[in-house]
């Protein structure tokens, strides 16, 4: 049994990632804390450090956190790219660089991106692009972290049960069920994977 922290866990990607991880002892955290173990704030790098001294040993960070701003791109603003670069390739890339000094040695890092850059929809063009960037990211960091620790993403299109939310905005899109994409962060976590991007799809 692995102790896993999950950041983002009261999102519904949080939730589909920690059906994957029942064989674990899990910690959640969140932005807003509600439901969770700790609450936390990806963009500071202090507050991650904070969480990462509480819950002391761990072998794993699974992160379902990352918000984006959607509009097209000729009407999205500065402040909106900012928020959508902070929030999920910046505070993603903090997680691994605070967390590379608390982790267990040979543990890994698992982290969130997105169909869109590889299926884009109209309005997505912040989220294509940080998803991008998270892939690039993981393959090339990969190759740099030391005491054997591992990193990969998983890719998951929208699941079913976020379609309520997002469906209208993605016409032609076939949702899939949380349990396959919870299997994806399962592979992250429980295989000897690194510098892998695991696409969920239809």
């Amino acid at each position: 049994m692995k102790t896993v922290i999950v950041i983002g866990a009261s999102g519904k990607i949080g939730q589909a990632a920690m059906k994957g991880l029942g064989n674990h002892r899990v910690i959640t955290a969140s932005r807003s804390g509600e439901g969770c173990d700790y609450r936390v704030d990806t963009t500071d790098k202090a507050s991650l450090r904070a969480l990462f001294e509480s819950v002391g040993k761990f072998d794993a960070v699974v992160s379902a956190a990352g918000h984006c701003e959607y509009a097209p791109f000729t009407s999205m603003t500065d402040e909106q790219w900012e928020a959508t670069i902070q929030g999920k390739l910046v505070g993603q890339m903090n997680i691994v660089k605070v967390g590379l000094d608390h982790i267990e040695d040979g543990g890994s890092f698992t982290l969130i991106s997105g169909i869109l850059n590889v299926k884009p929809m109209p309005e997505g063009i912040a989220d294509a692009t940080t998803s991008g960037a998270i892939d690039t990211f993981v393959k090339c960091v990969a190759y740099e972290l030391p005491r054997g620790i591992r990193i990969n993403a998983v890719n998951p299109t929208v699941i079913e049960e976020a379609w309520s939310v997002y469906g209208e905005m993605m016409p032609g899109y076939q949702p899939v069920p949380g349990a396959l994409v919870g299997k994806a962060f399962e592979r992250c976590v429980d295989s000897f994977i690194t510098g892998q991007v695991i696409f969920v799809d239809a």
